[in-house]
């Protein structure tokens, strides 16, 4: 890293969250996966966060969300950037005043920690760049960073699709950071909607960093990690194929093995709530009744997200009239497939 002088600086940086179709779930080392996750990247699920920074013989962090203190959140922060310092020492001659702020609730299943982690390391990698008078950010060293706050969030570095994790169907994949995946995926997917139905909007009872944990003693473990292997394998050739049929059952496979190794896990616990199924249970009612390729997911979470391509939005909004009365005060993000982060002037 650049010991060029440090003028002080303000950057703006919104960073999307994303929705993994084959699941990242279980680590080891430092953040590092157990098993590769491929995703798709959103666009109107992001957290916006802005970093003022001046340089420091002893520097400092401060955090708010929403221009408010929170203290939980601020520790979490402050430990991420003390943390880096090996990785990235430029932190350790600043000090750093961070707000961030949400478009959807936090802590509800809907990978929060990817588009806030995301959006602080593409700050951090652009005060990098005008530091160094560099003439490009260094992605790859954001998704790293980004990672090391969350191992998801090492995915909404880029768009439309991510896929993080060493695998033997994309040789160039690493579990240090993502990488972006769009060879021969097909046009359909490009403009893919993700609908985001908020069954609830509390604070889950099981953090996805315990959940994690947890795994390590998972009795289903080894089976699930060759498992996601070999999804992740089918599905990038459904998607290169434009095979919506293939791609929608291992999407909702993974979203349904990923709370049954919740309910397996030592002490089991679950997320889903009753509307979760209920809606679970409409949406493939819905798709058999009208032959329409519309599929769900889940994060670790309540909250579904709500699958299919773009012409079938008309269709698709008459359905979300019934589906808003599975989720709470009704309420439905609209999203679909983005781009990725973006600065903010």
């Amino acid at each position: 890293m650049s010991n060029n002088p440090i003028k002080p600086g303000r950057v703006t940086w919104t960073s999307p969250s994303n929705i993994a179709l084959v699941k990242y779930w279980g680590k080891y080392g430092r953040q590092l996966p157990t098993n590769p996750s491929i995703s798709l990247t959103l666009s109107q699920a992001y957290t916006e966060t802005t970093v003022a920074y001046a340089p420091s013989d002893k520097p400092s962090y401060t955090f708010t969300f929403e221009g408010q203190k929170k203290p939980a959140f601020e520790k979490k922060v402050v430990g991420y950037l003390e943390s880096i310092r090996d990785v990235f020492p430029l932190v350790s001659r600043l000090d750093l005043k961070i707000d961030s702020r949400n478009t959807f609730p936090h802590s509800s299943g809907i990978a929060s920690s990817a588009s806030s982690m995301s959006a602080l390391a593409m700050c951090l990698v652009d005060i990098a760049k005008q530091v160094s008078s560099s003439s490009e950010l260094d992605l790859r060293l954001a998704s790293e960073l980004a990672r090391l706050g969350s191992g998801s969030a090492s995915r909404s570095v880029y768009g439309p699709v991510a896929i993080w994790g060493d695998n033997t169907t994309t040789k160039e994949a690493s579990n240090n950071y993502a990488i972006p995946y769009a060879e021969g995926i097909a046009e359909i997917f490009s403009s893919y909607h993700d609908d985001i139905l908020i069954i609830s909007k509390s604070e889950k009872s099981v953090s996805s960093r315990a959940g994690h944990a947890l795994m390590d003693n998972n009795p289903y473990a080894l089976n699930r990690y060759e498992q996601a292997h070999i999804h992740l394998g089918e599905i990038i050739a459904a998607m290169q194929n434009g095979d919506l049929e293939k791609f929608g059952s291992i999407v909702e496979k993974e979203a349904l093995t990923l709370h049954a190794l919740m309910m397996a896990s030592e002490p089991p616990y679950m997320l889903m709530e009753p509307n979760t199924l209920a809606a679970i249970n409409r949406i493939q009612t819905y798709r058999k009744e009208k032959n329409i390729p519309v599929y769900f997911t889940l994060d670790a979470g309540p909250n579904i997200h709500l699958l299919y391509p773009h012409q079938y939005a008309d269709d698709i909004h008459i359905f979300k009239n019934e589906l808003a009365t599975y989720c709470a005060d009704g309420r439905i993000i609209e999203d679909r497939v983005g781009t990725g982060p973006l600065k903010k002037a």
